[in-house]
């Protein structure tokens, strides 16, 4: 279960502390935030997209893994 986030609380992410902030400002029952909502679900859909687009590269390719060995080099 989700921790309430309080105002004393550390945000590392600059968005999330974006968020985390225009609440405090517009309150969640503004307009506003209800578009900003929606919004970040926008942005973690498209994160989502890139995450996937990933995912179906290293599974179509594999990791390229070559034949070539390492060789011990003696230093004076």
């Amino acid at each position: 279960m989700a921790a309430k986030k309080n105002k004393d609380q550390a945000v590392d992410c600059p968005v999330g502390r974006f968020f985390m902030d225009l609440e405090d400002c517009m309150g969640k029952q503004s307009k506003f935030f209800k578009h900003m909502t929606r919004s970040k679900v926008e942005f973690l859909k498209g994160i989502r997209s890139l995450l996937d687009a990933r995912i179906d590269h290293y599974e179509k390719n594999g990791s390229k893994k070559t034949d070539k060995k390492m060789t011990k080099i003696k230093i004076d």
